[in-house]
This record gives structure tokens, sequence and C-alpha cells, in this order.
């Protein structure tokens, strides 16, 4: 084997041994979302000390894989039930969360970010659809990756540590049963619809098609399981070693005056979500807890990993950033190409 080639396997396979330790130290330390933060701080520290670790192929997608469909089998038929009545919070609270993104665009804007990459690095959406949308409209993709990524990291570290220590210790729900049988039937579908919807060219596919079947599979047939333990703890890890191979020396030297303010306007778009989240729950009997977290301008995976941690509303959490990422999927483009008719 020549020497880049060996070098490239042992750089492969060091990132989930890092990764495992940073989350096993992780969770003696009692850190929230323990294989996630803690795979994620070991790797990026490993990284920023000159060793770079590189993903392990597939290993983010499999972590999601297996956190999607945790998540889908909260979606039980009473859980639906309640969602339906409030349906009008959780559109909404996307709504509202959506249009946060008019704080970055307004920070970048007056830093002298040009218009269309102000605008795509703003949204809160997936950081490789917003990448290539702005492509389209020459931008400069690689400072929108760079703010979707820092955004991501932020609200890694800072999300699930608040809500953690701020937050009375709830008592964890009775959990459902390990059903290998339904099991065996659900992982593999979901898997295949996220192959499915990734041929499609539709976003985060492996995170909504395991999400699809399971939730789907629970309502219809009234479902109570869970996956077996561990499994959540085996999906933190792989997506914490994935998130930190995004992040080295280069990338913290790279634009600093552009990362600030990608750092100001996450923490405001923060703690104006937690604000609206407070004035909507006036008017609705559902947990602020659950409403604010799931308002958080943060990514489906990472966020409703905290609700499940916290024992709060998952479905409710769900809900919120699944339909937030619909409407800056299907809206962030349109919506830019009648902005610059009008400028």
């Amino acid at each position: 084997m020549p020497e880049a080639s060996r070098l490239d396997h042992m750089r492969m396979w060091s990132t989930p041994v890092v990764g495992l330790i940073g989350g096993w130290l992780a969770s003696i330390a009692d850190w929230p979302l323990p294989y996630m933060v803690g795979s994620l701080l070991s790797v990026i520290a490993v990284r920023c000390c000159g060793w770079l670790l590189v993903p392990l192929p597939g290993g983010r997608q499999a972590g999601q894989w297996i956190v999607a469909s945790a998540i889908g089998l909260h979606f039980t038929a009473p859980v639906f039930a309640q969602m339906l009545s409030h349906l009008w919070v959780v559109v909404l609270g996307a709504c509202g969360t959506a249009l946060l993104s008019l704080i970055g665009i307004a920070i970048l804007r007056r830093s002298g970010v040009d218009r269309a990459t102000a605008w795509f690095a703003s949204m809160p959406g997936g950081a490789s659809e917003m990448a290539v949308l702005s492509t389209r409209h020459q931008a400069q993709p690689a400072m929108v990756v760079a703010a979707h990524s820092l955004r991501l990291l932020l609200v890694v570290l800072i999300v699930p540590a608040l809500f953690t220590w701020g937050l009375p210790t709830a008592e964890p729900a009775q959990g459902g049963e390990v059903d290998w049988r339904w099991l065996a039937l659900l992982m593999p579908l979901g898997g295949l619809l996220a192959l499915v919807w990734r041929r499609l060219g539709q976003p985060n596919p492996w995170m909504l098609g395991p999400l699809i079947i399971c939730s789907a599979a629970s309502i219809v047939f009234d479902l109570d399981l869970e996956l077996p333990a561990g499994a959540g703890e085996a999906g933190q890890w792989l997506i914490g070693c994935a998130l930190g191979c995004h992040f080295d020396r280069a990338f913290f030297r790279s634009a600093p005056a552009f990362l600030l303010r990608v750092l100001l306007f996450t923490l405001t778009a923060m703690l104006v979500a937690a604000a609206l989240a407070e004035l909507l729950s006036l008017g609705a009997k559902v947990d602020d807890a659950s409403l604010m977290l799931g308002m958080m301008p943060g990514g489906i995976t990472e966020l409703c990993l905290t609700a499940e941690a916290l024992h709060l509303s998952v479905a409710l959490v769900t809900a919120l950033q699944v339909l937030r990422l619909f409407l800056v999927m299907f809206l962030a483009e349109p919506l830019y190409r009648a902005w610059s008719r009008l400028a």
C-alpha cells in the first residue's frame, strides 16, 4: 500500500477511536449529550494539533439513520393527536424561526458581505444545500459553508448545556419495548427511503427517510417501541466524529471578522427565538421549554437529541424543525430572486 494511502487509512480509522475516547470522558464528566459533544470536541482538538483526522465514510449518515429512527418512534398515536391540536403553534413557531435569518442578513450586509453570501449564509438550512444554492447566484460558497458549520458548532456546544443545566431535572417517561421483529422491518425501510430521498435530491435524506418510516408506522399501528440500549449513544458518537472533521486551525483562522459576525447573529437569533417561544407559549398549552428548544436555530438531529435526553416533547421539537427545514429549502431561492429584483 502506498505511503499516502496508508496515512489516509490511519487518519480515517483514528477518527472513531478519538471520538469514542472523547465521548467516554464526557460521559464521566456528566456532560449533556456526552457522546456527541465529547467526540466532537476531541476530534476538533486532535485536528487543531495537526493530525488531520478524516471522517469515516458513511459515518454521519449511519448516525443520522439511528437517531432519526429513535426520534420517529416517539410519534405514537396519542402524541400525534396532541400535535394536531397545536398545529397552529408549530406553523407559527417554524415561520418565526425562519424569519430569524433576517438578523444574520442585516449584520452581514452592514459589514460589507455581498448580498448572495449574506442571504444563504444566514438561512437556517443545511450547509451543503445552501452552498449549492449560493453557487447559482455568484455567492462565496466557502463563506456560506463556514457560517453554517460555525452555527452548528455553537448550537451543539451551547444549547444542550443551557437546557440541561438550566432546567429542573425531569423524570424520564416510561420507555417502550424493544421489538426486534418491528425494528428489523422499520430500520431497512428507513434506509431505503433515505436512498430514494437522496436520489430525488431532497434535503437531509438520512434524517427524514427513517424519521418518516418510523413515525408513520408508530402512528398507524399504534406502536410503543424504542431502540435497544446504547443505540442512541452510538448515533451521537458517529455524528460527533463527522461534525468534528469540519474544523481545524485553518478554519478558525480564516476570515475571523466574518466568523465573529456569524457568532454574533447566532447568539442573537437564539435569544430572539427564546423570547418568541415564550410569547407563543402564553397562548397555547404546550411545554414552553420544548417550544423554545424547537425554535432554536440549529440542526434537527442535535436539537431532537437534546429533547430526548431532557425528556421534553421530541415530537414538538421535531415538527418545528422539519417544517422550518422545508420552508427554508423551498423558499430560500425564490425569495432571494424576488429580493434581487426589488433591489
